[in-house]
């Protein structure tokens, strides 16, 4: 059951940093969803960090920070994969 949870925040923060990125991105959906999963790591990581993994009540900040690691790692890795395929766009 955890990794089906790791797969579904991975993709609701995935597309949710998508959304937030300003123009298109042209990674895949299994990429979204990886990068989703690595973003939510990074934000638990920066949140035990800080000393706010776990509080009474929703976790706010650590799923602040879960969303802000999301964006950043997908940012980065639609910029990987546009100079990985050699900025091919698909038509549409």
């Amino acid at each position: 059951m955890t990794w089906l949870w790791a797969i579904i925040v991975g993709l609701v923060l995935g597309l949710i940093a998508k959304a937030i990125i300003p123009g298109k991105q042209q990674i895949p959906l299994w990429l979204t969803i990886i990068l989703g999963m690595l973003g939510s790591v990074l934000g638990n990581w920066a949140a035990t960090g800080l000393g706010v993994n776990e509080t009474k009540g929703i976790d706010w900040i650590r799923h602040l920070l879960q969303l802000a690691g999301a964006v950043i790692i997908v940012a980065i890795g639609d910029r990987l994969w546009v100079s990985l395929r050699g900025h091919r766009r698909h038509a549409t």
